[in-house]
């Protein structure tokens, strides 16, 4: 148990503390479960997203092994992305990327000079780029979702299960020592006003006592 000091300024900055936790952790608690429903929803996208790439894919092998023999058109290329455009949105104060749409460069190319299928291998391709993009995005979306889930989850245990019951136990102890110290204070003025009436310094029947007028301590 750390050192503390059994003061009643450290008193009130124990019990300050305590309110501060308590008004705190709901608000965490709420983050949470914010973060977990998000998640949840996010995985599923994930994996939605995934079947759509892996069927895009299987389509794709079809053209694998003829895609090398067009001269003069890079069917690949022309399928990679000139730009994904996102936007964001704020989840529990986590801001996250949201997948808008991919711009692809103009395909430029003879129609006449090029087999009828490059059209549709070309199509399925960039289908394929922008269902990779729209996954990727998702991932990161997971990625900065949990890593803000695990710090609020460590929060929570900090506040729960060390805070919280920390300052309960500074609380506690504050308070048994300031009553120690006041009972003690009470049997000194009463050892000493016997002593003063045995000496005839004041008068037996008086009823001053310093512990009457000793402020009590808080409960």
């Amino acid at each position: 148990m750390a050192k503390i000091k059994l003061t009643r300024p450290e008193l009130k900055r124990q019990r300050d503390a305590l309110d501060r936790f308590e008004r705190y952790l709901p608000m965490l608690k709420l983050k949470q479960q914010q973060l977990q429903l998000t998640l949840r929803d996010v995985a599923e996208k994930q994996r939605e997203a995934q079947a759509a790439v892996d069927g895009a894919e299987n389509v794709f092998r079809a053209y694998r092994a003829v895609l090398a023999d067009i001269a003069g058109i890079n069917v690949r290329q022309l399928a990679e992305p000139a730009e994904i455009k996102k936007s964001t949105h704020n989840v529990a104060g986590v801001i996250i990327p949201i997948f808008e749409e991919v711009v692809f460069e103009q395909a430029s190319y003879s129609l006449f000079a090029t087999p009828a299928w490059v059209d549709r291998a070309l199509a399925d391709l960039r289908q394929l780029s922008r269902l990779k993009a729209r996954r990727d995005v998702l991932n990161r979306q997971y990625e900065l979702l949990k890593a803000e889930l695990t710090k609020i989850i460590q929060r929570v245990n900090l506040f729960e299960k060390i805070k919280i019951p920390q300052a309960r136990e500074h609380i506690r102890r504050i308070r048994i020592h300031l009553g120690d110290e006041m009972t003690a204070a009470v049997g000194r003025a009463k050892i000493a006003k016997a002593k003063l009436v045995q000496t005839g310094a004041i008068d037996a029947m008086t009823t001053y006592s310093p512990g009457e007028t000793q402020e009590a301590v808080e409960p």
